[in-house]
């Protein structure tokens, strides 16, 4: 389970007080700001690139697989027809 801000600031406040607590909470929160603003703008990483790749080719690799299916259920369903009528047909 996650620790929250206050859970982190009561065990702080125990330790070294409630001002120096509030101050160092503050820091990391900033700190932690920071951080993401510098991250938000970058590119995205080769291994970021490969892992999005290869979720794509498990995703078209399923697609085509339903594709095949629903095909082969068509041509059968097709020939199935055919035969019917030509039976109708020839009797």
């Amino acid at each position: 389970m996650p620790v929250t801000e206050i859970e982190i600031y009561e065990a702080l406040k125990e330790q070294i007080g409630d001002k120096p607590a509030r101050i160092l909470l503050e820091y990391i929160e900033t700190k932690t700001e920071k951080e993401f603003e510098k991250k938000k703008d970058v590119p995205a990483t080769k291994q970021d690139i490969a892992e999005l790749r290869a979720d794509l080719e498990v995703k078209i690799e399923r697609v085509r697989a339903d594709l095949i299916r629903w095909m082969f259920i068509f041509w059968a369903g097709q020939i199935g027809a055919l035969i019917a009528i030509l039976a109708l047909f020839f009797k």
